[in-house]
């Protein structure tokens, strides 16, 4: 035998016990279909929140939005803890730190007095979780779904990643927490100590409404059609069996006590329980209440073969867009107009529409990959006269003064617009070819002026200070204008980068991947 055969034979070997380690995804596993809970109306919140809903139109609801990340963490332990009946929640993703730690062990503490909590999560970020899901699963009370999972074993997420591609590059964007079926949070926040301000390292700027009224229903529709989807499996479905789940889920309670006892003194955990407290006081007279829609893609979306005819949060976006008469306002982290986008932005602005777009800077952004996807767009925008700002790196970011977060990089990760200053979008939808066509998405419409005006004042004031101006000059350059204090600064390149992260985001316009940004 000559070596070159040896040699592809001793290949085909190390694949064939790849593939025997990597343990395939059963989506015929049997499963029980399961809907939001309805009869929640004598629970503690259904009686604080129902005589206020009966005062307002059939087709109002109440929202308040969250931009402190202390708020958004603070107002979520106390829904939880307030939970008579259920919790169906689901994220993106939930990291195993301190914010996370601290969510599950409220859901957890939930599950003990008897509330039902349902979690679906996408499986991008699970790996090493398994046990841990498998031993939360277990509880009588606590169910976990995943998002069109990721094959197991040795090699199973990257083998099963190159495999499946088609399948498992499509993932669960949603972000929703709604408890008793009375009241419902939903945004851009995924479940980690960034989005909450409570890392001293990144400080993420983000947006989140809460929603009572009819929008809870909305929410609770959207999510069992989720729940009950194809792509959705139980844990057992991909993990194997637990020696001893009792055990496992007993010593997973040890370690979410104990880091609840490790941040309990910390300054960070001292103002969550403060704004917990004068949560628990407030009422529902700081409610807005107007009428809305609930926009979100089918759960189809995720199905290759069906993600054509699915539907998509795009079409009410792209209307509510298109009716615009004077004034829109974009807020997105992660932008990445295509051709087509380009042009709708700039027709936009031909026929009087003023267009503003705030994005994060090349020094902000946590994704160089969409920032090399985004910035050859900046000078035909430009040049028809649209208004782009980027947010600086060492922007401050409200709700992270209870961490030594002074050297942090600060992250714009709300995802929002605002027309006409008369209706706003808050949600998971970036502008990017990800959110349009691969990832599903959600967010509200909400069709109230003084909500609207109120957050495009806020942006406008805020813009100065914590974002760069950019603009083309008189050569036709790409340049930013930035301000500290009463001093004007004009930078030639992408302020607060080295020449490193320059190139990084650089050579990626040269790679065939705009579609996946």
């Amino acid at each position: 035998m000559d070596h070159g055969r040896k040699l592809r034979l001793a290949a085909l070997g190390i694949i064939s016990v790849a593939l025997s380690a990597c343990a395939s995804i059963d989506f015929d596993y049997p499963r029980t279909e399961s809907t939001s809970l309805v009869d929640t109306d004598d629970t503690y919140l259904a009686e604080n929140i129902i005589p206020t809903v009966a005062q307002q139109p059939d087709d109002y609801a109440g929202f308040y939005p969250l931009a402190d990340g202390i708020d958004a963490l603070s107002s979520r332990l106390l829904l939880a803890a307030r939970a008579e009946r259920s919790i169906d929640l689901q994220y993106y993703l939930i990291k195993n730190d301190s914010v996370g730690r601290a969510l599950l062990k409220a859901l957890l503490d939930a599950a003990d007095r008897g509330v039902r909590v349902r979690l679906l999560l996408d499986d991008i970020f699970t790996s090493g979780y398994d046990s841990g899901m498998a031993a939360l699963d277990s509880h009588p009370n606590f169910e976990i779904r995943i998002f069109n999972p990721f094959n197991r074993g040795a090699v199973g997420r990257t083998l099963g990643a190159a495999t499946s591609f088609r399948r498992v590059n499509r993932r669960m964007h949603n972000k929703s927490f709604t408890v008793d079926n009375q009241i419902t949070i939903i945004g851009g926040r995924n479940i980690a100590d960034e989005y909450f301000g409570a890392r001293e390292d990144a400080q993420f700027g983000d947006l989140d409404v809460i929603g009572i009224g009819p929008v809870v229903n909305d929410v609770a529709v959207m999510f069992d059609s989720y729940w009950n989807h194809e792509t959705a499996l139980p844990v057992p479905a991909f993990t194997k069996p637990l020696d001893d789940a009792g055990g496992t889920l007993d010593k997973l309670r040890v370690l979410l006590n104990e880091s609840a006892e490790r941040i309990k003194e910390t300054r960070y955990a001292e103002a969550v329980l403060d704004r917990v407290m004068e949560q628990v006081e407030a009422d529902t007279n700081a409610f807005t209440w107007a009428s809305y829609s609930l926009v979100y893609d089918s759960p189809d979306k995720g199905v290759s073969s069906k993600a054509k005819s699915a539907g998509s949060v795009l079409t009410p976006l792209a209307e509510s867009l298109r009716a615009a008469t004077r004034e829109v306002l974009i807020v997105s982290p992660y932008f990445v107009p295509r051709k087509s986008g380009i042009e709708a932005f700039s027709n936009m602005q031909r026929r009087g529409v003023d267009v503003t777009i705030v994005t994060n800077s090349l020094a902000a952004n946590n994704q160089f990959t969409v920032h090399g996807g985004y910035a050859p767009s900046r000078k035909p925008l430009l040049k028809n006269g649209v208004q782009i700002f980027e947010v600086r790196a060492d922007a401050e970011v409200p709700g992270t003064e209870y961490v030594d977060s002074e050297n942090g990089r600060a992250t714009l990760h709300t995802k929002a617009f605002i027309v006409d200053r008369e209706r706003v979008f808050i949600g998971s939808f970036n502008f990017d070819p990800r959110s349009a066509n691969i990832n599903t998405e959600m967010g509200v419409i909400i069709n109230d002026a003084t909500l609207a005006a109120y957050f495009a004042e806020r942006i406008e004031k805020a813009l100065p200070i914590k974002a760069y101006t950019v603009f083309l000059d008189e050569n036709n350059k790409v340049r930013w204008r930035g301000y500290d204090g009463a001093n004007e600064t004009i930078y030639k390149k992408e302020p607060g980068t080295s020449w490193w992260q320059r190139f990084k985001a650089g050579f990626v316009r040269f790679l065939p991947i705009r579609s996946q940004l």
